[in-house]
């Protein structure tokens, strides 16, 4: 199964924000469906230096722990 998940949601909400990555990463990534991960709008600020460090959003991961994942899991992110 193939799967795009949408990220629109930055920094100032970071659970919001981490969702579509736990989604992919924890969720689809793991049982071998082939994902993908579109930033937009305000999501396309956690590519810049530093931004990730300080995301934490509550019941999920640490942003910087998801992207690492989504890294291992080879999934593209699209800008």
């Amino acid at each position: 199964m193939r799967i795009l998940y949408l990220a629109s949601s930055g920094a100032a909400d970071p659970t919001r924000a981490s969702i579509p990555w736990h989604l992919a990463v924890n969720g689809s990534a793991e049982i071998g469906h082939d994902v993908g991960i579109v930033l937009a709008g305000d999501a396309t600020e956690v590519i810049n230096p530093g931004v990730l460090d300080g995301m934490e959003g509550l019941g999920v991961p640490r942003a910087a722990e998801l992207v690492a994942k989504a890294r291992e899991h080879g999934v593209p992110i699209y800008v």
